[in-house]
């Protein structure tokens, strides 16, 4: 049953019956819903294929409803083999109600009885499934029979599927057998359902919005994907006006509305207008258009909402079929009541969204209102509805400075909340050339973004440039905004590495340094990135500490979003501590107040900031951190793919570097360069030192920034392994050089241990030993766990095995924990040279037979996590932990927390 979205419990209820009808137990099962909620998609995931079992299939037709016993004759053809099996008296029954004998009419119970008797017959030598579609559109005689059929299969290998519309004489037909309730798919479902259609792209945070207002109603969906234009979607994320929904559905809701009333028609309009369900609000503006005092309960007695404390739709797509099948000037005269309604009542921001959709043209003084709506409600954290405002706002302004600078402040919240069509749209109605500066930065800024979403080269590689040039443009204007220009340029420059074009490191620099001025966090900030560019490694360290301070003293809401500068500064300084605990907080910061993409840079960049000075497990469960995030936002998990870690654990060296050459392709020249320095590591950690050495060398004789002096250590092992030793000393003396300035106990372990490398035996010992009483005081578990192993290496040739033995032990036993297992082969070599047996520690980063989503949930709960704190980080439900929990435990055989966290403690 594949190609269904979010119907995981459905379809196994299904295939539960189906299970059943070939065990030889029989069942029925009637699955119910509104029309388009995937009721027949079902039915066909179910039969389509099905193995073991006869088919047949009995669909309902309107036409048909007046024909007596229609279906059963249908039904009854293929089945006519067996008719020798029934009583004279059942075949003669079916016969004439099928219209083929003449004869007194039959009951229809002994046409059940016949129906029955032949789906017995035919299921002797083979299981038996009929699906029956529309069954709600069978005439009532089949119905009637059907549903005795269905109430009497107990004992017979048969199974009968009914799909119909949620109504009650259904229900009441078919009474006694078991029903199934499909509703609206869950909104990750939903969006990817809507994201899937082969019409144009939806991006998203439309598709999740449309998702939302549909009620998950997959035929709306579909029905939307294919009838919108792309500029019909844009946009439709954020508005609070309905949603089209398709001509089926539109036309059905339609025609229950056009039963009723005018006066309903207008009330129901009004109550499809609003956003807010608000029955004062409603009431008042009721009263502005006269529509009688007793209208609420007539518009109940419709069927159409229902009245309680709010005002509520039977269905999302009630209120979207009342408000499309409505004139212009009709919508245009409900919010102008409503626009009055809201004033009196003191709604100030629903007042100016109204009087914005009752307006025609352009209205200055509405669109003021509306900014000024649009700033509160991003004072609320609203970006989408700050989007929709603003982009109101600016139809409604006379074009001019005002107008631009109202679209890209609508393209700047659409792309806060990820809604990167709509933002490349609105950016599209901008005439930069008569743009002020202001708004001209601002427009290269986010056309920045778009290009980190789409994987643009033509904008990825010269964005530091571009990002260099809108900073140019706010100089004078907007100080803050010049700042945070230049931090973006600085990223730019890291994501695309290498490959930057169209500006040096060193101009960068200069321009970061002119923007360091003011004083405050921000010019700080920037003096660090400037010294880190530019000045020599003595000089830069103090500045770049500074500044990586005053990023560990901004409040949270504002330390979310540098996670790529703590990965940056800390690295530079060699601190893996306060990296790890900056962006620690930063991730926190970020997931408290949902801000999933500050949260998935966060989790990006401690995943890399792990494989170089930390350990793999974690940078593992960081990027199954990632996964939920990024489904949490609406994209694939699957397409989440970090090279260097993917050469780390085991993918294929060639694998992997088409993954960077791919990179490389797009413009993305940091994942490129720091996935084949992860294949050069690799290399070394299998011995295979001369490929390590042509693949690092390139790198090191082109160093980039902070990055390059992490993958010293890497290049003076190669070098040293592959008869280059010279070259590996004047790196082995920076790392030194470095280590001495930045008071580093990482730095130092790792330059003392690539000393030892390139050092005689009388004083390699002594490296070896201050290496590992270093390295013994850091975070960085795989560097403490290599430099057991060389020295491990170096005892066994100066044929002390014994001593040999514990460090191969202890560095095969540290490879296994920290999860850099690509070194434990080589570990476990060097012990069989040395006439030892690696000790037998865990190899496996996880119980086997769990999925990465189980193994993070798994891990979560036996560190002590709620269900709901689990559910927080991962962004999923709490039933969703709860299910997979349960999972585990089944897999792991175990039935409490505790079991759990002794079964996963040795990994």
């Amino acid at each position: 049953m594949m190609g269904l979205f979010g119907r995981d419990d459905e379809r196994r209820r299904l295939d539960r019956l189906l299970g059943n009808a070939r065990n030889g137990h029989g069942g029925s099962l009637l699955i119910t819903g509104e029309p388009g909620i995937g009721k027949t998609a079902l039915l066909e995931a179910a039969t389509t294929g099905a193995a073991g079992v006869t088919m047949f299939r009995l669909d309902g037709f309107e036409s048909e409803m007046e024909l007596p016993f229609a279906a059963i004759q249908r039904l009854t053809i293929p089945l006519s083999d067996h008719f020798p099996a029934l009583s004279e008296r059942q075949r003669e029954a079916i016969r004439v109600a099928s219209g083929i004998a003449e004869g007194p009419p039959p009951d229809r119970f002994l046409v059940g009885l016949g129906v029955l008797g032949l789906f017995a017959a035919a299921a002797a030598t083979t299981p038996v499934v009929c699906a029956v579609d529309d069954a709600h559109l069978l005439d009532q005689e089949s119905l009637d029979v059907m549903a005795f059929v269905a109430r009497r299969i107990a004992v017979e290998p048969v199974a009968l599927l009914f799909a119909a519309r949620d109504e009650k004489d259904i229900t009441t037909r078919l009474a006694g057998v078991p029903e199934l309730l499909v509703e609206g798919l869950n909104q990750e479902s939903a969006t990817a359902l809507l994201r899937r259609s082969p019409a144009t792209p939806i991006d998203p945070a439309t598709a999740a919005a449309i998702a939302r207002a549909t009620g998950g109603n997959p035929l709306a969906l579909i029905d939307l994907a294919e009838e919108l234009s792309a500029r019909d979607r844009t946009g439709l994320g954020f508005g609070a006006d309905p949603i089209p929904v398709g001509r089926r559905l539109e036309a059905h809701y339609a025609r229950r509305l056009g039963q009723t009333d005018a006066q309903v028609r207008r009330w129901v309009l009004l109550a499809a207008a609003d956003t807010t369900d608000n029955v004062d609000l409603i009431t008042s503006a009721a009263g502005e258009l006269g529509l009688d005092d007793d209208i609420f309960d007539r518009a109940e007695a419709a069927g159409l909402v229902e009245l309680d404390d709010t005002i509520r739709f039977r269905h999302p797509l009630v209120r979207s079929a009342v408000y499309n099948a409505a004139s212009a000037a009709d919508r245009r005269t409900a919010h102008r009541a409503l626009a009055k309604a809201a004033g009196d009542l003191g709604m100030v921001e629903l007042e100016a969204w109204h009087a914005a959709k009752a307006a025609v043209g352009t209205d200055a003084q509405v669109a003021d209102r509306l900014e000024h709506t649009a700033d509160l409600a991003a004072r609320r954290g609203g970006f989408a509805s700050r989007a929709s405002i603003l982009t109101r706002a600016a139809e409604l302004t006379p074009p001019g400075p005002v107008k631009d600078s109202r679209l890209v402040g609508a393209a700047e919240a659409a792309l806060a909340v990820g809604a990167v069509q709509v933002a490349g749209e609105l950016l599209g109605r901008i005439d930069e050339a008569t743009a002020d500066p202001v708004e001209r930065g601002r427009v290269i800024v986010v056309r920045h973004a778009l290009g980190l979403f789409s994987g643009d080269p033509e904008v990825l590689l010269p964005s530091a440039a571009e990002l260099v040039r809108a900073a140019d443009a706010f100089h004078g204007h907007d100080l803050e905004r010049e700042r945070r220009t230049l931090l973006k340029a600085y990223e730019a420059c890291s994501i695309t590495d290498r490959l930057m074009t169209g500006i040096t490191q060193r101009e960068l620099g200069r321009r970061i340094e002119a923007g360091a001025v003011g004083g405050g966090p921000d010019a700080e900030i920037l003096a660090g990135i400037a010294a880190l560019i530019l000045r020599p490694y003595a000089e830069a360290v103090p500045r770049v500490r500074a500044a990586f301070d005053a990023i560990m003293a901004l409040p949270d809401h504002e330390m979310m979003q540098m996670g790529s500068a703590i990965a940056a500064l800390g690295a530079f300084l060699w601190d893996d501590a306060a990296r790890r605990a900056g962006l620690t907080r930063a991730a926190a910061a970020a997931r408290e107040v949902g801000a999933l993409q500050a949260l998935d840079t966060a989790l990006w960049v401690t995943s890399l900031a792990e494989l170089m000075g930390g350990a793999v497990r974690l940078a593992e469960e960081a990027m199954a951190q990632v996964r939920e995030v990024r489904l949490a936002m609406g994209y694939d998990a699957e397409n989440v793919i970090n090279a260097a870690l993917m050469a780390w654990t085991g993918s294929p060296r060639h694998v992997v570097l088409a993954i960077a050459d791919g990179a490389d392709a797009v413009g993305f020249g940091g994942v490129g360069a720091t996935a084949v320095a992860a294949v050069g590591l690799r290399d070394v950690a299998e011995g295979a030192y001369r490929d390590a050495y042509d693949r690092l060398k390139p790198l090191i004789q082109d160093p980039f920034l902070q990055v390059t002096p992490l993958e010293y250590a890497e290049f003076v092992e190669a070098a040293v392994r592959s008869g280059h030793t010279a070259e590996a000393r004047p790196i082995v003396d920076r790392l030194v050089a470095m280590a001495e300035v930045n008071g580093s106990s990482w730095c130092r372990g790792v330059a003392v241990r690539s000393k030892a490398l390139v050092s005689d035996d009388t004083e390699a010992e002594g490296c070896y030993l201050a290496a590992i009483e270093a390295l013994g005081r850091t975070c960085a578990e795989t560097d403490l766990a290599r430099a057991h192993l060389l020295y491990g290496e170096w005892l066994r040739r100066m044929r002390r095995r014994r001593e040999a033995g514990e460090q191969l032990q202890l560095a095969a036993r540290q490879f296994e924990q920290s999860g850099a297992h690509v070194f434990v082969p080589r570990t476990r070599a060097e012990l069989e040279a040395a006439g030892l047996k690696a000790a037998a520690v865990p190899a496996d980063p996880g119980p086997p037979g769990l999925t990465p989503q189980e193994l993070t949930i798994s891990r979560l709960a036996a560190r002590g996590r709620t269900n709901a704190e689990i559910a927080a980080n991962l962004f999923i439900s709490v039933n969703t932990v709860d299910y997979h929990l349960r999972k585990v435990f089944q897999k792991l055989g175990v039935s409490s927390r505790r079991q759990l966290s002794e079964k996963l403690a040795p990994a």
